[in-house]
């Protein structure tokens, strides 16, 4: 069995995904709060979810280039202070235009971060890669999950939203501590020198990467909106019981992460869309608060591991240019992140948020399709899974 060490390099990699994710889960229950405050229709809201993806695929475009040049830990010192840069753009106050840019500059920069941390965590761990991604990522929703009760209890106690949005900016200051002196390990020079086209089993693998991703942030932008709007839950309770996604996902994540060092990543997937599509169905079709929670969380259980698993075949299938595509990645979570809560959005206004939500299993089911049927994965496993069970 493949075995992970963690050392401190691990350790301020998690962190760095532990802070943007904790403001990615704390700006997904805020755009249904800022749509109150600016007053504007779902799909207007929805926009700040498209500046996120924007910056998202600013980033991709320009990444692996930028790797090559500063190094990968500049990449992610610097995004990190770009993201507490973008936060106090984001919540200094109502005006759209400005809200719009906050997100902007938060997407460009928290999505350097992270297309920093897979093909570090894959270089430096080896066959082991994929497992230490998941765990990463467990890692990010982990404190995300902190991230909704935060802002719920800040609005509850009268603080407003914003003030819980803040916190991250104490997150960020101590990973940027923490980091200090560390070593992080750069593109070997072969990648670094090769930017042409990647190969066509890494687009079959990118296609299931944005699809995966698109239900993840069509659930955490818009599941408070449906509980409110379905089931008459407050405002600051439904903010709030967005963590049972959160903690389905890092449970997913974790559980995930042991099961990459065994099993085939293609296999893994397709359970994780079962799990997915089963917790979906709970959520939209009980009446009861209390099993709609249980829905969410299983929900997250299945969506938790697949952005390591989907990430994770990307890099294998790259053909040894992980942060060539680490960026195109980027830019596909851009196009996800961007069109998926808008779209979400704009179905809410036209037929109500309950059937909006039947997006979420259309996409499901097309990336287990495009799984199923991709000639590439055929007869094939990851370069970093090579062990079955004895």
């Amino acid at each position: 069995m493949i075995e992970l060490t963690r050392d401190r390099l691990t350790w301020v990699v998690y962190a760095s995904l532990g802070v943007y994710g904790f403001f990615i889960y704390s700006f997904g229950p805020t755009v249904p709060l800022l749509r109150e405050d600016q007053g504007t229709s779902r799909a207007v809201s929805g926009l700040h979810g498209t500046a996120l993806a924007i910056g998202a695929i600013v980033s991709g475009l320009f990444f692996a280039r930028l790797s090559d040049r500063v190094g990968r830990g500049l990449l992610i010192s610097g995004g990190l202070i770009g993201v507490a840069a973008g936060i106090l753009v984001y919540v200094s106050g109502d005006g759209l235009t400005l809200t719009l840019l906050g997100a902007l500059i938060c997407g460009t920069c928290g999505s350097t971060v992270v297309n920093a941390t897979s093909p570090i965590l894959s270089d430096h761990h080896g066959k082991a890669g994929p497992a230490s991604i998941s765990e990463g990522n467990a890692f990010a929703t982990a404190s995300g999950a902190l991230a909704p009760l935060v802002v719920g209890a800040a609005v509850a106690v009268g603080l407003g939203w914003r003030a819980g949005m803040l916190v991250t900016l104490l997150g960020i200051a101590a990973v940027l501590l923490l980091g200090r002196g560390v070593a992080v390990p750069d593109p070997p020079p072969a990648a670094a020198e090769d930017h042409s086209r990647l190969p066509r089993a890494f687009w079959m693998a990118w296609a299931v990467l944005v699809l995966c991703i698109a239900v993840e942030f069509s659930v955490t932008v818009w599941a408070s909106d449906l509980l409110r709007q379905r089931l008459g839950m407050v405002t600051a309770t439904a903010a709030a019981s967005l963590t049972a996604v959160i903690v389905g996902m890092t449970l997913g994540r974790v559980i995930g992460a042991r099961l990459m060092l065994r099993h085939s990543l293609e296999r893994l997937l397709l359970l994780t869309l079962g799990v997915a599509a089963a917790g979906f169905a709970i959520l939209w079709t009980t009446p009861s608060v209390g099993i709609a929670i249980l829905g969410l969380f299983v929900l997250g259980l299945g969506m938790g591991a697949q952005y390591p698993l989907s990430i994770s075949r990307a890099i294998a299938f790259s053909g040894g240019r992980p942060d060539l595509a680490a960026g195109r990645a980027s830019i596909g979570a851009g196009l996800a992140i961007g069109t998926a809560p808008f779209v979400l959005g704009a179905l809410a206004d036209a037929y109500g948020t309950r059937t909006a939500f039947l997006l979420v299993p259309a996409l499901l089911g097309t990336s287990a399709t495009i799984l199923l049927t991709s000639g590439a994965d055929r007869g094939q496993r990851s370069a970093t899974t090579q062990h079955r069970d004895p």
